[in-house]
């Protein structure tokens, strides 16, 4: 990993000259007034940066008292790119299933802490904030998750095996979300000492594939007020401003058992029978023009024994899917309410909609760039954050969770100058 500048700022005195020399992690601004020796720095400073662009500007040699030669010397935008590459090959390199992502977690550290990144960890969550933090200030946050599924069967490669062919890289994690993450991080280290009037800051969470307790709901306590967070999902790096909402229900009926062919006991499928066929038939009356209708689907039906048994007890599962117009505890009682034979019992009310306003200054900048807000029916850690947010990144959501998944490289080189064209000037 190449070795990062560290932010330093010092002032030096050649023969009448002043230079003052402000190092950003990968930014170099020099300002050089007086013309004695001049052209030795330069030289040395040329040197020491061979891989960066250099432009130098001068004004008209008029100004025969002073002469003032300002060199702006910025990474080139490739060179991010190729270092958030080897940095997903490494983490695509690990495997990062949800619940085992500690070695993960440990190589992100290790790049953090040689780019002289101080950063905070609680479990295998991880995060920077910025030295110039003022409480004073709103604070932008970028998150992305370092978990991934299991790989399915059908893989063709080794999933965790990077292979870079062309454009495209092979991998495990590569697509949902290593490309969001390595880019969001990339475009963390641009920004954080360019001039804001914001807080910044980091966030990589572990659980995300499973929305577990080890994952953002752990890390969250341990964060600053967020104003603002973009999230690193892949969505085509077109702006999902909304996000369904996901609540799991449990729905019990219970009869008595008999003998089926005497007609005997109660059975519990009959008794849930009508309660079932409301759930089918209802139609929730605000329906979201991001989202659409708020969706409830029976996905498991679980009952009897054998086939002349009365079954005497019914196991049902239904997935709730909300738009931003509804709750997930109105939702529940608004169904135990309707379903009156049927004991209900939700797992949890957590997963909720979320959603940011088409008119926040972040989403305004986005349809400046000639993006188009969308809604997305995919969860993500947006259901765990009180605050607003929207998903934004490289890749296409139909590669996550799929076979021989892959990302593009120039889809995280195109990630990295959107995240920064947006968080430039920007002002919430």
């Amino acid at each position: 990993m190449r070795e990062s500048c560290a932010w330093t700022a010092n002032k030096v005195h050649i023969a009448n000259a002043a230079i003052i020399i402000i190092r950003f992690i990968d930014v170099e601004l020099i300002v050089v007034t007086g013309c004695k020796d001049t052209k030795k720095k330069m030289k040395r400073k040329q040197k020491t940066h061979r891989k960066l662009n250099i432009r130098i500007f001068c004004p008209p040699l008029w100004f025969s008292w002073k002469l003032i030669c300002i060199f702006a010397i910025d990474m080139d935008i490739k060179a991010y790119t190729n270092e958030a590459v080897q940095l997903l090959k490494e983490l695509i390199a690990i495997p990062s299933i949800s619940r085992d992502e500690t070695k993960a977690a440990d190589c992100l550290s290790e790049y953090l802490n040689q780019w002289n990144l101080p950063h905070g960890r609680e479990g295998n969550n991880l995060w920077i904030g910025c030295q110039d933090w003022d409480n004073n200030r709103p604070t932008v946050m970028l998150n992305a998750h370092i978990d991934t599924v299991k790989p399915v069967s059908s893989w063709t490669r080794d999933p965790f095996t990077p292979t870079q062919e062309g454009d495209i890289l092979y991998g495990l994690g590569s697509n949902d979300c290593g490309g969001g993450l390595v880019s969001l991080l990339q475009a963390y280290r641009i920004m954080l000492y360019r001039p804001r009037n914001y807080n910044i800051l980091w966030v990589a969470s572990a659980e995300e594939e499973i929305s577990g307790a080890n994952g953002f709901s752990r890390v969250l306590s341990h964060l600053p007020k967020v104003d603002v967070a973009i999230v690193g999902e892949p969505t085509g790096l077109q702006p999902a401003i909304a996000e369904k909402g996901l609540m799991v229900i449990d729905g019990y009926a219970y009869g008595k058992s008999g003998h089926a062919a005497r007609n005997e006991g109660v059975n519990a499928i009959y008794e849930a029978l009508d309660d079932l066929v409301w759930l089918r038939d209802y139609k929730f009356r605000k329906e979201s023009p991001l989202l659409g209708p708020t969706k409830m689907t029976v996905t498991v039906v679980e009952s009897g024994t054998q086939h002349n048994v009365i079954p005497d007890s019914l196991h049902f599962i239904i997935d709730v899917r909300a738009n931003e117009y509804y709750q997930n505890e109105y939702l529940f009682e608004f169904l135990r309410k309707k379903m009156t034979k049927c004991e209900l019992r939700a797992r949890s009310f957590r997963l909720h909609s979320s959603s940011i306003s088409p008119e926040h200054p972040i989403i305004r900048k986005c349809v400046e760039r000639g993006m188009q807000p969308f809604g997305s029916p995919t969860l993500s850690d947006q259901a765990l954050m009180p605050f607003p947010s929207f998903k934004l990144g490289p890749g296409e959501s139909c590669r996550s969770h799929s076979a021989d998944e892959f990302i593009k490289v120039s889809e995280i080189e195109q990630a990295i100058e959107t995240y920064v064209y947006l968080l430039d000037g920007l002002t919430i």
